[in-house]
């Protein structure tokens, strides 16, 4: 029998000194409760991912010091073993770190493991800062259980797909009888399916039990959702923990089954999970919350314009900040309609938050005029629209310098695709909650809202108006713009691609085949591809984005701004 603790914690990346702390008081909770093993996530010592940070001479002597004091502090803990990742130096040829697992008990280092396979697709880039690991299996004994050891990446290539090792193969030979993986599994719709579709493969194909713990919280674009699980060949997934939050959990493992401390069966966790727009809510508030945590900010201000995509903005910040922390402000043009300014106050009143009133036609007359004497040209046009978004955007930049709030931009994932947004004005601020929901889920988010909350949050008139920048005369995005539940599809086409979420493969490509059968959908393909690809330049300087999805734009989309792209049909 072995009592095991899961300690699936919201580290911050670079604070080795706060993650420590936090590490110990888990494990002072584990011992408390007659755990002999604590399992902690990947990287826990420094977070993931500290990026360049580990080229940082100042950070490698933290995590030195952060070891040294683990090492005490589990001293202090006779009995308990720690099972953490931490950036580890190593001697020879190659980088001088490996992404490292240590097991500590008494004090006393019991074991070291490298990891093996260092992702390098999508938003990974490990090998960039560490050396893999040698091919060997390590195993833990403890009391009478035999454990083997595995760091995320190293579980995920059972069938062999993507690299030459199976590091999960190779432990099947050392005969272990439970299996822990640490883990830093950033979070995307139907990336907890996807892990546990993975590892109960593997669990059954090699007869072993596993024990899947993970990081929870939010980093820049990346969140991670927790989720830790336990796995057995039989059942599948027999526990799962909280999703969003932290937990510390204790466990008993025995005769290869998980059971509650006491020795009960454990309840079957929900096989469903969150629907997709509650996922994508969850993931949202969290992110946001830890970003504006970690970064030093209490408030939020958000433009509000009466549309739909500021609506869904404010509403998801007054969740995640609070209502008292979040600050509307409209700036009426000369072409807003009436609703900007008395959607965005019904909007306000329902969500409780304050709305300022700070009108935009006399800044624009003045720049206008100042325009036409120092260069001798009208302002018309396009370059009168986007002078608009960018006394908007300066004015909401002076307000977050003035009042220290965080500006929160509200480029959803359709406009910023094919640029149908202005730099300098609604691309200004430091965090994007809805860049990566495409426009038509940022309506299906809004009605979510709604219904959950028994009453409207986003007011009907908001979600029902159809959508316009409002930057000239009777502007509709249609006139820009195909309508968006096609251009939704074609963009999840050639953005995501296989990426994409089982659920939504099949829609998306019916679209898709459906506009290539014909000459016209072609050309639309064709107009849509060169946007995206003209608009680089643009997301290149936009604020981060909280990454709900398998390809979001950023790290997770390195694309060249100065080349010649190939045709989607060349």
């Amino acid at each position: 029998m072995l009592n095991l603790t899961i300690a699936q914690l919201n580290l911050t990346v670079g604070d080795v000194p706060g993650n420590v702390a936090r590490m110990v008081e888990a494990a002072r909770q584990a011992a408390a409760e007659g755990s002999q093993l604590i399992v902690f996530p990947e990287l826990a010592v420094g977070g993931y991912y500290p990026g360049d940070l580990l080229d940082e001479p100042a950070f490698l002597r933290q995590v030195q010091q952060g070891l040294a004091a683990l090492q005490r502090a589990s001293a202090e803990l006779p009995g308990l073993a720690w099972v953490f990742g931490a950036p580890l130096e190593r001697t020879g040829p190659g980088k001088k770190l490996e992404n490292g697992l240590l097991v500590l008990k008494d004090g006393q280092v019991l074991l070291r493991y490298a990891k093996q396979l260092l992702p390098t697709y999508n938003i990974f880039d490990e090998r960039r800062h560490f050396e893999p690991g040698p091919d060997v299996a390590k195993v833990l004994r403890l009391g009478q259980t035999q454990i083997g050891l595995l760091i995320c990446e190293d579980g995920w290539n059972d069938e062999g797909a993507d690299y030459r090792v199976n590091p999960f193969e190779r432990l099947r030979d050392a005969a272990p009888e439970l299996v822990v993986s640490i883990n830093a599994s950033p979070s995307n719709i139907g990336k907890r399916e996807q892990r546990h579709q993975i590892f109960v493969a593997a669990s059954r194909r090699h007869g072993l039990p596993l024990l899947y713990v993970n990081h929870v919280g939010g980093h820049d674009q990346l969140v991670y959702d927790g989720a830790s699980f336990a796995v057995e060949p039989d059942e599948g997934v027999v526990f799962e923990a909280e999703r969003f939050v932290e937990s510390v959990r204790t466990l008993r493992f025995e005769q290869g089954r998980f059971l509650e401390p006491s020795g009960q069966p454990l309840p079957r966790p929900v096989p469903a999970g969150l629907s997709p727009m509650a996922f994508y809510r969850a993931q949202i508030v969290l992110g946001l919350r830890d970003y504006a945590r970690r970064c030093g900010f209490t408030q939020a201000v958000v433009g509000s314009s009466g549309g739909i995509d500021s609506a869904l903005t404010l509403a998801l910040a007054a969740e995640s900040l609070g209502p008292q922390n979040v600050v509307g402000i409209t700036m009426p043009s000369s072409f807003s309609s009436s609703g900007s300014v008395t959607d965005s106050e019904a909007l306000c009143r329902n969500l409780g938050i304050e709305l300022l009133n700070h009108p935009i036609k006399g800044a624009v007359e003045a720049f206008k005029a100042q325009f036409l004497e120092s260069f001798g040209a009208e302002m018309q046009g396009l370059t009168l629209e986007n002078l608009q978004a960018r006394v908007r955007g300066t004015t909401l930049m002076a307000f977050s310098n003035a009042r220290g709030h965080l500006l929160l931009t509200t480029g959803n994932k359709s406009e910023v695709s094919v640029g149908y947004c202005t730099l300098y004005g609604d691309t200004n601020g430091g965090l994007g909650l809805i860049g990566d929901l495409f426009k038509t889920e940022v309506f299906a988010l809004s009605r979510h809202l709604n219904e959950a909350a028994g009453r409207e949050l986003i007011p009907v008139a908001i979600i029902e108006k159809e959508p316009s920048a409002e930057l000239a005369p009777g502007q509709k995005d249609s006139d820009s713009l195909p309508p968006y539940p096609v251009l939704d599809e074609v963009l999840k086409v050639l953005i995501e691609g296989e990426r994409l979420a089982a659920w939504e493969r099949a829609a998306a490509h019916a679209q898709f085949d459906a506009l290539k059968a014909t000459a016209e959908g072609r050309a639309l393909i064709e107009k849509v591809a060169r946007m995206i690809h003209r608009s680089e330049y643009k997301r290149r300087q936009a604020p981060p984005i909280i990454r709900l999805r398998s390809r979001a734009f950023g790290q997770g989309r390195q694309m060249p701004i100065a080349a010649r792209v190939p045709g989607v049909f060349e």
